[in-house]
């Protein structure tokens, strides 16, 4: 006797789940619209695939955020209690408390060089899809592979870069005929306020991006050796809508806000304001509420190797910005 015959009941629940299956499939093909792309389809009719893939994280995220504030009574019990590296016995550090606990939807690769240089991206395999990828660049200090490996691999892709301690991208680009064709460099320095006529001239993130016609940056990559602190302060003070979400989804802003779609950072927790737990932390949950997430990090153990004797005060953060619609939040992206 044949399975159908012992089990009817369940032969009759397969084919009902099979044709719901199908017309779900049949009916889950988001529309198109002029020249957007489209990604794997939906199935929920409220939300797309990808923007459910987010919100899953994002509710995770917040998980680890109760975390941290059960560090914090353990540790403190207030933040201003906290020593950031304690040389007493306690058995944390500052980045503990910071974790990337939010997950990138898509492939995460490590480009560039192993040990320094190489930076951790989300979603390369789209942001490489794009007519026009732009990547920004700040703090080169002599070393390009991880934006030579950028703009091999997206052929679309071009870099600005700025450091006003080099004259040049890295040999990784200016030897290579096709990946210096494709970049673009200027000794200028990345800050908070435009001061052109200092030495060396001082710009920010917007005058930079107004200067090339740039309205999004897709990677944005920054080591600028602790004066990301106040930069990215006075970054997000200008981009007011990454605070209002929905405000930026009404208004229509591509990249919700704040102008990029993902950040590779180098923190340096020293030798400032920001050294301390409670400024760290305003600085970086004020990055939090303007919708970037850590997706991942690693100390940069070269550095604790080098100089004998330092604490670990330099760690490598990779953020996705969860805000508006690009090509790493969206089941569509814009050409």
């Amino acid at each position: 006797m044949g399975f159908t015959s012992r089990h009817p009941r369940y032969t009759m629940a397969l084919i009902v789940g099979l044709f719901v299956s199908v017309l779900v499939f049949a009916n889950s093909d988001p529309p198109m619209h002029g020249h957007q792309r489209p990604y794997p389809p939906s199935f929920n009719k409220g939300r797309t695939s990808m923007e459910d893939q987010i919100h899953l994280s994002e509710e995770y995220y917040n998980l680890a955020l109760g975390e941290r504030q059960r560090m914090i009574t353990k540790w403190g019990p207030s933040p201003s209690d906290i020593d950031p590296f304690p040389s007493s016995g306690e058995f944390y550090t500052l980045w503990d408390f910071f974790t990337a606990a939010f997950q990138c939807p898509h492939r995460m690769e490590r480009l560039g060089n192993g040990g320094d240089g190489g930076k951790w991206v989300c979603g390369m395999e789209r942001v490489q899809q794009k007519k026009d990828c732009v990547i920004y660049s700040v703090g080169i200090n002599g070393e390009s592979s991880f934006e030579a490996h950028l703009l091999e691999r997206g052929s679309s892709c071009q870099v600005w870069g700025y450091d006003f301690s080099v004259k040049s991208f890295g040999p990784e680009i200016e030897k290579l005929p096709d990946l210096k064709r494709r970049s673009h460099f200027k000794s200028y320095a990345l800050g908070g306020r435009d001061a052109p006529n200092e030495s060396p001239p001082v710009y920010t993130l917007a005058t930079l991006m107004a200067q090339n016609n740039h309205t999004f940056i897709d990677i944005l990559k920054i080591d600028i050796e602790g004066a990301e602190f106040a930069t990215l302060d006075s970054l997000m003070d200008a981009y007011p809508s990454a605070f209002n979400p929905q405000g930026a989804r009404d208004a229509g802003i591509t990249g919700g806000g704040l102008p990029f779609g993902q950040l590779q950072l180098e923190i340096h927790a020293r030798d400032s304001e920001y050294a301390s737990f409670p400024r760290f932390q305003e600085w970086w949950e004020k990055m939090e509420r303007a919708g970037l997430r850590p997706f991942w990090t690693e100390p940069n153990l070269v550095y604790v190797n080098l100089v004998k004797g330092v604490k670990p005060t330099l760690a490598e953060y990779s953020f996705i910005n969860i805000r508006g619609k690009h090509e790493l939040v969206s089941d569509f992206y814009l050409h």
